[in-house]
């Protein structure tokens, strides 16, 4: 690998990195504020014990860059599809935000989107057919499909 390479991805490896530390400074404090129930209603009905139990999983996914096997930016990528099946309008932000500064682009977002959206049409197909086998409905048989 010439040393060009080798400085463009060092480079990448630091920005990524920068953008990561700041990701985690921030997010680290609004659990901790949502924690201590400082600034925001959410969590309010969850004992302490079981907000202190997501933090660690959270910290644990998205915070700990040592045992952490996918780049930062396919985990933010994941998780917005994720937000927006789970319908998480918070989680959707949260993730966009962050992956918008770890430099993930608008397309790569759309994409991720897109299959989230495939993801979730899917889910309702299954789900139709699971109502139909349940009520015993086929408006639609497979064969008249292929006669036209």
């Amino acid at each position: 690998m010439s040393k060009m390479k080798i400085d463009e991805k060092s480079k990448s490896a630091s920005t990524t990195s920068t953008a990561t530390q700041e990701i985690t400074d921030t997010t680290e404090e609004s659990l901790s504020l949502n924690e201590a129930g400082a600034s925001a209603t959410s969590y309010s009905m969850f004992e302490p014990r079981m907000k202190r139990a997501y933090r660690v999983l959270y910290k644990e996914i998205y915070f700990t860059p040592e045992r952490r096997v996918l780049d930062p930016k396919v985990q933010e990528l994941i998780s917005i599809a994720a937000s927006m099946v789970a319908k998480c309008e918070g989680c959707l932000d949260g993730h966009i935000k962050k992956a918008l500064k770890l430099g993930v682009t608008k397309e790569e977002i759309s994409e991720a989107m897109c299959i989230a959206v495939a993801v979730n049409a899917a889910a309702m197909v299954d789900e139709s057919d699971r109502c139909s086998a349940r009520l015993g409905l086929n408006h639609f048989p497979a064969n008249q499909a292929l006669k036209k």
